[in-house]
């Protein structure tokens, strides 16, 4: 059984022994996982939660189900959450969930990129997996996950119907954040990024403006919305420029969201004073619970969102490296995903 680990700055494929549940584990292969921007920060960066595992968003079909498992049998259809809280401790009664002291521990084995997986006891008694419709594929399945940590930043931010938002980065997420952005009844939806591919895909979904970042962001979201600015900023980057950015787009009382993964240690500086005096909210928003995810679920399999649009490439497990050298350089591609035939 193969699975992807990362090894000083690249990709590779290691043999894993077979793998067996326990009474309360579940066994699953692997259909489909997508590749996560905090994937590439951990082959290609400097991710501030160190891991060699690579991918979290996995789906695929039940193997085997240990004996004391309920709900669950072979050849069930599931997407699988990878970190689960208690629920009960001090974080997460205050809403912090993610950053239970249970959840990063809580973890499937070896990882989501393999051809098979381990999901323990305690996710699959915490609501850590999920049964899919069958009207749902794998490749849609696998991007519950990065939806799910989406919905979870909108609950953390202050809009109504009508507001106006700026996403700072295109990619997945970015696509995301825009149709939420629909979804939720904001009208003003300004698009910023690098990358002529992407924002040319966000005028596909019918955003309001795509802005390359070499035109003024700022000043362009300003002069959009009568100089006033978003009342809603969202940076799904780790790029520190792009905060800036987003910083001096919004309008007083406005609200920024750093959603994107920013490098460990990274640092900038800010005018403390602009923002006091413009009472401009930063917040952030890491992960999503089971709770999300199970919302993430409801909301595409209800036909809310369309992201299977944004699913543009896919390679089997033993392309992985050369996958996550297409989802590094995002040359035409959105969501790049990693599959397997062992769940066939």
């Amino acid at each position: 059984m193969q699975y992807a680990q990362a090894d000083s700055s690249r990709v590779r494929l290691v043999e894993s022994p077979s793998l067996t549940p326990g009474p309360g584990d579940i066994l699953i292969k692997m259909a489909a996982c997508g590749i996560c921007g905090s994937d590439l920060e951990k082959v290609y960066g400097e991710y501030g939660q160190p891991s060699t595992r690579l991918g979290h968003e996995p789906a695929g079909t039940i193997k085997a189900v240990g004996g004391e498992v309920k709900g669950f049998a072979p050849n069930d259809r599931v997407f699988t959450h990878h970190h689960v809280p208690c629920y009960s401790c001090y974080l997460c009664r205050h809403g912090s969930e993610t950053r239970c002291p249970d959840y990063s521990q809580s973890n499937i084995s070896p990882c989501g990129i393999a051809e098979e997986y381990l999901v323990p006891d305690w996710n699959v008694q915490r609501g850590g997996v999920l049964k899919l419709p069958d009207t749902m594929s794998f490749a849609v399945a696998a991007v519950i996950e990065p939806v799910a940590c989406c919905l979870r930043a909108w609950t953390k931010c202050r809009y109504m119907k009508g507001d106006s938002v700026a996403i700072f980065g295109v990619g997945f997420t970015g696509m995301t954040h825009a149709m939420l952005a629909m979804y939720n009844g904001l009208s003003g939806i300004y698009c910023v990024d690098t990358n002529p591919f992407r924002l040319e895909y966000a005028k596909r979904l019918g955003v309001s403006s795509t802005i390359p970042v070499d035109q003024h962001p700022a000043e362009s979201i300003i002069q959009a919305t009568d100089r006033r600015g978003t009342d809603l900023a969202i940076v799904a980057t780790g790029n520190l420029a792009a905060l800036s950015e987003a910083i001096s787009s919004v309008r007083y009382g406005g609200t920024v969201m750093m959603f994107g993964v920013p490098s460990k240690g990274a640092s900038m500086n800010i005018d403390m004073d602009y923002l006091y005096s413009r009472e401009i909210t930063i917040t952030g928003s890491y992960a999503a619970s089971d709770i999300d995810t199970a919302n993430a679920l409801k909301l595409i399999k209800d036909g809310k969102i369309d992201v299977a649009q944004l699913v543009t490439h896919s390679y089997d497990i033993s392309q992985t490296p050369a996958a996550f050298e297409h989802a590094r350089s995002g040359q035409d591609a959105i969501k790049v995903i990693i599959t397997s035939d062992a769940a066939a």
